[in-house]
Order: structure tokens, then sequence, then C-alpha cells
């Protein structure tokens, strides 16, 4: 045998002697038992892995179909589209007339994350706002933010504009607009809103601060039509009232003037207006000038109307009639001043004629009779030393001296030395009129029953009886007949001030006034007037509040008496008619 036959001989008998004795067989049968059960667990797993995508899909199906059911829930800190629309009252005068409403808008905003080419964004978008400012434009484009307001407010035109430019990452919200149709007809009176319609001034500021702000705050506010806001004022009354007083201006080429007309009844203002003012609709234009409201918000020594004030008082303490004269043919020296009359008669003077000439000397002499304190605590009772309260917030606080002594009560009986608003002033001649009532002005309906109900009586009947003579005579017989309007019985008191500047009087600066009451028989109306530095041709303060102010009323009560119901009287008993061939 060859030695390769023996060596495979040999190599045939051991392979057979070790699987003899059961080492290869229980080895393979161990292999084949783990990879079975390997591949048993790996089907497991796969399966497990099915079913949990196939429960993870049927969940987002789930949601979806959940989301799409559902009504939308705004989880941005952008306001949701209910919020943007939330309604704010109308406001309406005494008939109905709308003042202020609501109307829908469209505001531009921006996702920046989608903006592919800023430049090509800004370049279109100022082909329909030429006025946009590019480089905040390309700040607001390039930050990380997801949403970025571009404009507010946009018209229909240019909405519809935009549009049609296809910008990617562009889009509209829905808003509400504050519009005001009678533009700054009522201004001062009614206010504005600013962006996020909110009040920002006059009534539309009131209406936040009566609980319209704190539930816009915590979202309770909705897109639903609200309750009108009807105010006291009569928009065809406020209409003149506007006019005149805006027409005064470049009558008399004073820098300011302003009306009022009072119920003496209620209290209610049925028309108030300042100039300059300003276009509620877009109150950026008016600028500081136009938004301060002079009638309610500014200060200033009233002159000789306060001559009213310190006669009632004088009559009202009993220590004086209309019959009591007082001695005017020499001038008061007093604290190194000297008090004296501008047309001094340089005789005795009795109450009426004091009125009549408005004589310095002799109001001095019964503000002197009447006392400093007992001066002070009759002035405070009509509500010319103390802040007025009333619905509109924007409210001046009177001005007076820290300390008042002698020379001060002697001025402030002619109008110097006390600074008041032209409101105030007229809210106190209503009490000198009505029979000595005070009532706080208010700019929302008041019954006369309410008004009754509230009004303190501040000076005896009597007294306002002979107020209203007063008046009456000096309608008929001194400065007040340039605003007497036949048939309608105008009585009043003017007022021509010097105005202070830089510490001193100067005599070339008036402001003029002229308080008013109509008809005198039986008052039912309070009309001021001011005109702030009027000029004439024959040099600058040479116009006087007979030749400014009262005929400012005269034009305002001529034509709104007939609109107020006030029917005319002619003849002595008022018996007369006109007729007409």
């Amino acid at each position: 045998m060859s030695f390769l036959s023996r060596v495979m001989v040999l190599k045939s008998k051991a392979h057979f002697s070790a699987g003899g004795r059961g080492r290869p067989a229980e080895q393979t049968a161990r292999f084949e038992g783990t990879r079975k059960r390997k591949a048993a667990q790996a089907k497991n797993r796969v399966g497990l892995l099915i079913a949990g995508f196939a429960v993870f899909y049927c969940v987002i199906g789930g949601r979806l179909t959940q989301y799409g059911i559902a009504q939308p829930e705004t989880t941005s800190s952008i306001l949701p589209a209910d919020r943007l629309l939330a309604s704010r009252p109308d406001i309406v005068d005494r008939n109905g007339e709308v003042l202020a409403t609501d109307i829908r808008t469209v505001s531009l905003f921006a996702e920046p994350h989608k903006i592919v080419d800023t430049d090509e964004v800004i370049e279109k978008l100022a082909t329909v706002l030429p006025d946009l400012d590019s480089k905040s434009i390309y700040a607001k484009l390039k930050t990380d933010s997801r949403f970025q307001w571009l404009r507010r407010q946009l018209t229909p035109k240019q909405q519809s504009q935009i549009l049609a430019l296809g910008i990617p990452g562009i889009g509209f919200r829905p808003e509400k607009r504050r519009f005001y149709p009678g533009g700054s007809t009522a201004a001062h009176i009614v206010g504005y809103v600013n962006i996020d319609n909110r009040g920002v001034a006059g009534m539309e500021r009131y209406i936040d601060t009566q609980g319209l702000a704190d539930l816009a705050s915590v979202g309770m506010t909705s897109d639903q039509p609200l309750e009108p806001v009807k105010l006291s004022i009569d928009l065809r009354v406020q209409a003149i009232v506007h006019e005149v007083v805006v027409e005064s201006l470049k009558k008399y080429r004073s820098i300011a003037g302003g009306a009022v007309v009072l119920d003496v009844h209620t209290g209610e203002v049925l028309g108030m207006a300042s100039a300059p003012d300003f276009d509620p609709n877009d109150p950026a234009t008016g600028g500081e000038e136009g938004w301060f409201n002079r009638m309610t918000n500014g200060t200033f020594e009233m002159g000789s109307t306060f001559k009213s004030f310190t006669i009632a008082m004088g009559l009202d303490s009993g220590k004086m009639g209309l019959q009591s004269t007082f001695d005017a043919r020499f001038p008061i020296r007093i604290g190194g001043f000297t008090i004296k009359d501008f047309h001094g008669k340089g005789r005795i003077l009795s109450v009426p004629e004091i009125f009549q000439y408005s004589s310095n000397i002799g109001t001095a002499k019964i503000a002197d009779m009447v006392g400093m304190e007992g001066h002070k605590e009759f002035l405070t009772r009509l509500g010319l030393l103390t802040r007025m309260k009333t619905e509109l917030p924007e409210v001046a606080t009177p001005s007076q001296p820290r300390e008042w002594k002698k020379i001060n009560s002697v001025t402030i009986s002619f109008g110097h030395g006390v600074s008041t608003t032209p409101l105030q002033t007229a809210v106190a001649g209503i009490s000198l009129v009505n029979g000595g009532k005070y009532l706080p002005p208010t700019f929302l309906p008041r019954t006369r029953e309410e008004a009754d109900a509230m009004a303190t009586q501040v000076m005896k009947p009597s007294s306002s009886k002979d107020m209203r003579f007063l008046f009456d005579w000096n309608g008929t017989n001194g400065s007040g007949k340039n605003a007497r309007v036949a048939g309608f019985d105008v009585g009043g008191k003017t007022g021509t001030a010097d105005k202070v500047v830089n510490g001193r009087y100067a005599h070339d600066k008036n402001f003029n006034a002229f308080l008013a009451a109509f008809p005198m028989d039986n008052p039912q109306y309070v009309v001021l007037s001011f005109s702030d530095e009027p000029k004439t041709d024959k040099g600058n303060g040479a116009a006087l509040a007979a030749m400014s102010a009262a005929p400012m009323v005269k034009e305002i009560i001529s034509r709104a008496a007939p609109i107020l119901g006030v029917k005319p009287k002619f003849g002595n008993d008022g018996s007369a008619l006109l007729v007409s061939y």
C-alpha cells in the first residue's frame, strides 16, 4: 500500500472515531437552536416595529382628523382675528347722529423665514407704498422672528395692488379702524384712538376707562356690535360752534379761539370747540397745537368776566343791593400797585353802572367789603378754584395765589391773579342765571330730574335774579350790545385781559372773552366765547372783547337758538309777530 493510500485510511478512521464520541453532533444541534431562536426574535422585533409605526400613524391621522373638525385655536403671540376685530361702541350725538364708528380694514404683515429675496420684496412693496421706510422694513425682514407688521390699516386699493405683486411670505390680517364722519367738527370732545384702536383722548379715552380697556386686556372683547355711547352734544349746534370758532382765527387774526354752549338746567354741553384743532382720522397732522383743548385743558386769566362773580358775591352776602353805590372817583393804591378804571367816569357809581362800565375800582371795593376769606370761599363754591369734574380726561387745575393777601383779592375781583379754564368759567356762569344752583358739566345726556338731584345751591335765588337783570342791562346798554340777537334777549359780560408774558402784563396782547346767557327773561342756555390775542388794522391788541368775543356769541346764538327750540320774542311784551309780505 502506498504512502498516500495509508494516509487517507488513517484520516477516515479518525473522522468516524470523533463523531462516534458525540461532540460534533451536539455542537451542530446547539448551533441550529441558536440560529432558529435569533430568527424568531428578529421576526418578533420586526412585528413590534411594524405595529408601533401603525399605531403612530393612526394617532397622527386621528389628530389630523380632530384638528380638521375642531374650531381654530391660536397659540402664537399674535392676536387672533376676533381680537383684532374687537368692536368699540359707536359714539353718537343726542339725536343719534354718528360721531365715531368702526370700519373693517386689513394690515400687511411678513413672515421673515419665508422671504427669499429681501431687496426684491422691498422694491415691489415700494411701488404700492412709496413712503415705505426701506431701512426699517429691511431690518424687520432680516430678523429670525416668524411675524412682523409692515403697514397697518391699508386701503382696499393698496391691498389689491399688493396681492397682484404675488410676493411670497407676505400676508394680510383683518382689523378694525376708527372712522370719524365729522372730521374735526367735534375733535376735542370725541377724541381719537391709536393704531390698536385704544382710546387716547376725549370721550374715546373715557370709554376705555369705564371698563372697555380692562375687558380688552383679558381678552373678553369680541367683534359683536356694542351699544352706542350717546353724548349730550347736538351735532347741528356743534357744527355751528366749530365753524364760528375756526372762522374767528381768520377774522381776528388770533392765535386761538374757543366757545361752548351749555344747558343752564342740566349742565349738558350742547356744543364746544377749540381751535387750532385736528382731524381725528389723521391726528398726527394736527400737531401739539391742534391736540391742545383750550376749553378744558387751558387756563387763562378771564379778565372782567370775573366781575360777574364778584358782584354776585356782594349781592349774595347781603351787604349790598342793586341800589348800592360805590365811590369810583379816585384810583386805589395798594401794595405798590395802582388800581384804576380803563374808561373811568370819575364819579360815584351804582352797582349796575359798575357792571356796565366795568369799573375795576368799584369791583375792588365790593371784594374788600366782603373780605378775603369770604371772597375765596364764594369762588370755591362756584367751582372756580378747584379742578372741574367731568367726563373728559383733559381737564386742567386752576391756578391761584399760594397765600391770599388783600392785593390778591383786589386783583382777582376783576379777573387777574386766578387762571381758570373757559369751560369752568361758563359752568360758574350757569349758577348766576339758573337760580343759584351749581351743576357739574357733562358730555353725556342728563335729565332735568337727574340734574336737580345733584344740584348744589351756591347762592340765593334772589341774587341770581339780580344777576339776570345785570346781564340783561349790560346786553342792552353796555359792552354786550354787540352780542344782541333780535328776538332772543341776549345778555352777558365782556372780559378783556392783558396776557402775562415773561412775568409781566403785556398791554399789546389780550385774552378776550364774553360770558352770555339767553333769553334773559327765562335763561335756557349759557354761551361763552374767547379770542386769544386778536388783532385789528389798528395794531396788535387793539381788538377788545366787545369787538371780537361778543360777535362770536352773536353768530352762534343767531344760528343755534332756533335749532335749540328757543322761540324769538318781539315787541315790549314779546307778543309782536313777524309778518312777511
